[in-house]
């Protein structure tokens, strides 16, 4: 059975940067790339073909919008305003807002919906839906079906696709951008990458403006919600800072009035599933009529709701709090950012549900200045992702950089619960990042890696993504052997992890793919509490610290005990004494988990100062030993090569391994 050592990481080369190696290019057709918009209320597709000014592409009826709405009501599946039509009377075949379920988990879908949820065979954290008939469907099978209708309309406009650049929401996590992915591996298109929803909006207007600046861009759409803070700068997108709500958008409103018209109506309780919908929709085309109006009238004669009014002033009463969130995540975007809301140029508006008027005062009112508005809301995220998609292709267009950045810090798990951050929250992607740990023990031949994703400083507190091991380390002297751990994180916020023995060559690698995302406040809660917890982290990272340099002690003395400690004239009796009565105590010390890092650290100060006569004895034994027969050109040699050996050890981090 194996047991488990501890790993010192080399902090002679910390953090070093570098471009992460491209994937070797495939030939493309320039000018066939399609940028998608893949919303959670509508979705759509554009162009921009040899760098034309970006428009949408619209069905036979002249729409560009097309409902992310999916049937499957019989044996077809039907996308778009034929499958909205089939909604009030089969509304659990009648699948809306997938994007929510996206990568998520079925304990993670906590808010009312009318479907017929089923874990999948060999676990409870993977579902499929429900839709009738036998029939079970995944999040990405439906999101697919979407893709799939907007590729077909490109097709029909402008011959084969050769790729796509698809947005999505800027906290979407690595298991959300990964659903996506493979939702438009299943719709038949490349996918160039994903392209954050708010980048993409700066990408349109500074193209459209010619802009330079730095812009804010509030992106409020059905499902999700995102703010980032760029800077553009002669064709270079830069996002500072970006942050928000997964599981905040359109929708929530669309409920908050829903479930004030249930009440309204005289009911209790909470309403049907085909209730719910029936509901939902009704709620939706109010809030859309209130964004023009200050009075509507609904009905829906199912829950008993014939003619009733519904004021502006009262659902701006209802959504209050929901917009007061969103405006929440802007001050600690722009915190983030190091930027002043009078500092901006500019802070522009995406997502159909930012012409509520409420939103607009509010985001006029926290950012102090009038927002931009003039492209479309709607397509403004499409057309960003269709320039995008145009110089991916190959097309002859202006030289266009977007650096994005990782929405949640990334690193792996360290001896003593800690975390070593190797690519920071925030951190410009694509990016490589690298860093060199070594052995604790001779005995150790493995090594275990946990990589997580998350703001505290243990890792139980951070999210899991992947472990796995490397075997095949030699055995060698404690701090001697190096191990590289690799991580790379490319365009698409897509990780893969790599470790490598540097002495012999032995690698190992994964690429991060989890099967479900985060649940519905868990971005938000990483980062926030990484606030509110910092001292205690802090305090605890203190402790695990001391915890771990204290045990490399302990084990150094007792195996130089068990080594030479019974040698005439090597260890006299009284200090023998001395270094075992502070092994007790510090042993003591480590079995008690809240020992105080100050403790910890006293402890190991005076094992050190009880055994370092008997280490200095045996140096000396050493070195004697070792000279003999030797030239004196000989002996400096090897104390160089000693002292540069105890250089490269000195103030080493500690990670979990395994021996093999």
């Amino acid at each position: 059975m194996s047991t488990q050592e501890p790993m010192i990481a080399d902090t002679g080369a910390l953090f070093q940067i570098a471009e992460p190696t491209g994937r070797q290019a495939t030939p493309r057709a320039p000018g066939r790339g399609i940028g998608i918009d893949l919303g959670t209320t509508n979705s759509l597709v554009a162009v921009a073909p040899h760098g034309e000014a970006p428009r949408a592409l619209r069905d036979a009826s002249g729409r560009a919008l097309l409902p992310s709405v999916v049937s499957y009501v019989g044996d077809d599946v039907v996308v778009g305003y034929e499958a909205m039509a089939a909604q009030e009377e089969h509304s659990c075949a009648v699948i809306s807002s997938v994007k929510r379920f996206m990568g998520r988990g079925i304990a993670d879908v906590t808010w009312p919906h009318p479907y017929r949820l089923v874990s999948a065979s060999g676990g409870g954290e993977l579902f499929r839906v429900d839709v009738g008939g036998g029939r079970l469907v995944t999040p990405v099978e439906v999101s697919a079906a979407v893709l799939r209708a907007l590729r077909e309309r490109a097709e029909a406009v402008m011959g084969p696709v050769d790729g796509a650049v698809i947005t999505v929401p800027a906290y979407f996590d690595d298991a959300q951008r990964q659903a996506t992915r493979d939702a438009g591996k299943i719709a038949g298109l490349k996918v160039y990458r994903l392209l954050a929803e708010p980048t993409a909006a700066a990408l349109a207007y500074g193209l459209d403006r010619g802009g330079r600046g730095l812009f804010a861009v509030y992106d409020l759409g059905g499902g999700t919600f995102d703010v980032s803070v760029l800077r553009l700068h002669d064709g270079v997108f830069q996002v500072l800072a970006t942050g928000g709500d997964s599981a905040l958008g359109g929708d929530d409103l669309d409920r908050a009035l829903a479930a004030y018209l249930f009440t309204a109506g005289g009911h209790e309780g909470a309403p049907s599933r085909h209730q719910q919908e029936l509901l939902r929709i009704a709620a939706r085309a109010a809030k859309e009529a209130l964004s023009e109006r200050e009075s509507v009238r609904v009905s829906v004669a199912a829950c008993g709701i014939e003619g009733f009014e519904v004021r502006r002033e009262t659902f701006e009463g209802l959504i209050d709090g929901l917009i007061e969130r969103t405006i929440r995540a802007c001050r600690a975007t722009l915190r983030d950012a190091g930027v002043q809301p009078r500092e901006l140029d500019g802070v522009v508006l995406v997502g159909g549900s930012t012409r509520t008027p409420l939103v607009r005062a509010a985001v006029a009112r926290t950012f102090g200045k009038h927002p931009l508005a003039d492209i479309d809301p709607d397509k403004v995220v499409a057309y960003g992702a269709a320039i995008q998609a145009d110089v991916l292709s190959g097309s002859a267009r202006e030289g266009v950089t977007l650096l994005d950045v990782a929405p949640l810090s990334l690193g792996i798990e360290t001896m003593g619960g800690m975390v070593e951050k190797i690519i920071p929250r925030n951190a410009a992607i694509p990016i490589a990042a690298r860093q060199v740990f070594t052995n604790y023990s001779e005995q150790q031949t493995g090594m275990q890696i946990h990589v997580v994703q998350g703001e505290r400083e243990m890792a139980g507190e951070c999210r899991s993504l992947a472990r796995f091991e490397l075997r095949g380390i030699p055995r060698l002297p404690p701090s001697m052997a190096r191990v590289e751990v690799s991580f790379q994180l490319d365009a698409d916020a897509l990780l893969t992890v790599t470790a490598r023995e540097l002495m012999t060559g032995v690698r190992q690698s994964v690429e991060v793919k989890p099967t479900y995302g985060l649940n519905d406040e868990e971005i938000d809660r990483m980062v926030i509490e990484s606030l509110d917890h910092a001292s205690e982290d802090f305090a605890a990272r203190s402790r695990a610290e001391a915890r771990v340099e204290l045990g490399r002690v302990v084990l150094a003395v007792r195996a130089a005990l068990a080594e030479v400690g019974g040698l005439p004239g090597v260890l006299p009796a009284a200090e023998r004494s001395a270094v075992e009565m502070q092994l007790t105590l510090a042993d003591e010390a480590m079995a008690e988990p809240q020992s105080a890092a100050d403790m910890l650290t006293l402890l190991r100060n005076q094992l050190e100062r009880a055994s370092e006569p008997f280490a200095r004895r045996r140096m000396e034994r050493a070195l004697r030993a070792g000279m003999e027969g030797k030239s004196l050109h000989e002996i400096e040699q090897a104390l160089a090569v000693e002292e540069a050996a105890l250089d490269e050890r000195r103030g080493a981090h500690s990670a979990e391994t395994i021996e093999g």
